[in-house]
């Protein structure tokens, strides 16, 4: 029997020029239209090696320009974010007068030069990646995968072959050539199951689809792990897709000599392309290989599985937070309603009114790691002020780091105050009562949210609790290169020059988690960040503000350190938890007794 060539031909590619044929060098990323061509003409001189070497370059390259331009753009825009200050000028607001104007201006073309010196530090040049409508159409088809499956199945890599035919067809499911082709397969000696791949899966997607499968066998625990993974990687793939609207003006069509518009014009056309681009980033994210619609409610529809699966798992917690997720999509939806009041009532209202919906917005894969979250709306802006006036009524200058009002740098001035000093003053008079409680109870909100997110199945205890202050010294802050907070580890000795972490006193071994949740941002610098273990390499960073808290584990996967605070105090709670009870922070015993 012959297999039968499912072969699709929408337009005819126009062949890279000869004088660029020197683009194999390995300083310069090859283009994936040129490979693809080379693959279609050794396809039709038989030349099965050819065309499987250069078709499979061409979709890694393609996969690698894409990759590139995504994280440029996310890099660039974290550098020159619009609502931060200009120097001298403020934070640029578009259309406050000539000067703030030109701050806008200002940051847009720094974001500008950013993308394409980092994009072409990466690629090349700008031009050398521009393909075609016709080829980027065969791409979204997936036709490379349909010339793959011949060449796989004319050199018996049956397995390869199947997997790149059940690849295109999962984009292509009226091709009954194809059909027959997989029917055939299924038929053949030595073809496994497991080669009916989809290459071209998003991951979210495929853990959806995954969750969704084991949820319909009644495998609830399974399912809730598979949509967990899905939640995950729906925000990685939803910020590069809005990364990813960012770059040149598409002129849609018309010759771009012939555009005519002033400079507010011009840059209010080219970000309404954009706000419509990352608009759409919903429905794409919703979209998968042959299915003519989107899913519904796709994002919602993760916790609404979530919350029944952690229900059938009896994990009434996990199913109040996930429900209360839900309904800040549909606050009206009555069967949702309905189950938060069972859950609720099974796991006790008090207990269920601490819980509060997720709110991540960075998870570790977001933020270059493992063992990492990033969550706002954690406490509200009243709480927020009220610890600042907390800290700066009750907070002295060097408590916490044994005295030194500059513990880490010269450059600037800290103060801290303790739980239980807190309380002290508290029933002194001192300070109000209520705030050493509310210091309390935001706390053990937090503790709750990490030991939720990390889904531990130990509870944390409060290894040390330190809400501080630190604020720059104004007449240190010329020419200053250093950090408010080295780069270090919370549970072992770092030794950056050999890349080593010591897990030994005096490091505090025992902690096994931290946890920071920010106050404040009316200051300049002050960033945290996370790096590798040289302490050089950045790999995330964040800038605090009321109610984030930054969440990870405390050992050597999480090397971290503060960038300089030159303007203005920066307050946070910093909190640090151990799973060993024997660890507990005295205090919080004693306190809260």
């Amino acid at each position: 029997m012959e297999l039968l060539y499912a072969l699709i031909f929408l337009g005819v590619v126009a062949p890279f020029c000869a004088s660029d044929s020197n683009l194999s060098s390995h300083s310069v990323l090859e283009p994936y239209d040129f490979l693809f061509d080379t693959a279609v003409e050794a396809y039709y001189k038989g030349d099965w090696l050819t065309v499987i070497l250069n078709m499979e370059k061409a979709l890694k390259n393609k996969a690698t320009v894409r990759n590139a331009k995504a994280q440029c753009r996310i890099s660039c825009a974290n550098q020159s974010a619009f609502g931060e200050p200009v120097a001298g000028l403020g934070v640029p607001i578009p259309g406050a007068g000539s000067v703030e104007d030109l701050g806008f201006f200002q940051k847009i073309l720094k974001r500008a030069d950013c993308v394409k010196s980092c994009e072409t530090e990466k690629l090349g040049s700008p031009t050398l990646h521009q393909v075609s409508e016709e080829v980027e159409l065969e791409f979204k088809k997936r036709t490379p995968y349909n010339y793959l499956q011949v060449a796989y199945f004319k050199i018996n890599k049956l397995d390869k072959a199947v997997a790149a035919a059940n690849t295109f067809f999962q984009a292509n499911p009226d091709h009954m050539e194809m059909r027959q082709n997989l029917e055939y397969y299924k038929m053949m000696a030595g073809v496994q199951e497991e080669d009916f791949k989809d290459l071209e899966a998003r991951p979210h997607m495929a853990e959806f689809l995954l969750g969704k499968s084991y949820y319909s066998d009644e495998s609830f625990g399974l399912a809730a792990e598979h949509f967990e993974v899905a939640v995950e990687e729906y925000f990685t793939a939803n910020k590069e897709c809005r990364a990813l609207c960012e770059g040149a003006y598409d002129y849609d069509g018309y010759n771009y000599m012939e555009y005519s518009a002033d400079l507010f014009q011009t840059v209010t056309d080219h970000y309404m392309q954009v706000l419509n681009c990352k608009q759409h980033c919903s429905v794409e994210l919703a979209s998968t290989a042959g299915r003519d619609k989107p899913f519904e409610d796709f994002l919602p529809s993760h916790f609404n599985y979530l919350q029944f699966s952690y229900y059938n798992s009896e994990k009434y917690e996990q199913a109040i937070e996930c429900a209360k997720t839900y309904l800040m999509f549909h606050p009206e939806d009555e069967v949702m309603n309905q189950n938060l009041n069972y859950y609720s009532a099974v796991l006790g209202e008090d207990k269920a009114g601490t819980i509060s919906a997720r709110q991540v917005t960075m998870t570790s894969k977001q933020l270059n790691g493992s063992q990492r979250v990033l969550l706002d709306g954690v406490i509200t802006d009243d709480e927020c002020r009220e610890l600042q006036r907390l800290a700066n009524a009750a907070a002295a200058k060097g408590d916490g780091y044994r005295g030194r009002p500059s513990p880490h740098t010269p450059n600037e001035m800290f103060q801290g105050v303790t739980f239980l000093k807190a309380v002290k003053l508290g029933q002194e008079g001192t300070v109000p009562l209520k705030s050493a409680g509310l210091f309390f109870n935001l706390s053990e909100k937090v503790r709750k949210v990490v030991e939720s997110y990390f889904s531990l199945d130990t509870p944390l205890y409060f290894s040390y609790s330190h809400l501080v202050c630190r604020s720059a010294i104004e007449e240190k802050q010329e020419e200053r290169d250093d950090l408010s907070h080295p780069v270090h580890v919370d549970n072992c000795l770092l030794v950056s020059e050999l890349n080593e972490c010591i897990k030994e006193p005096p490091a505090y071994t025992h902690r096994d988690y931290s946890a920071i949740l920010y106050l404040n941002d009316d200051f300049e610098g002050g960033n945290f960040i996370f790096t590798e273990l040289d302490a050089k390499t950045v790999t995330a960073e964040v800038h605090p503000q009321c109610g984030r808290v930054v969440g990870f584990g405390a050992g050597k996967e999480n090397p971290h350190g503060v960038k300089a605070v030159t303007k203005g105090q920066r307050c946070a709670v910093a909190l640090w938890f151990t799973l060993d009870p024997a660890h507990e922070e005295k205090v919080w015993m004693t306190s809260v007794n």
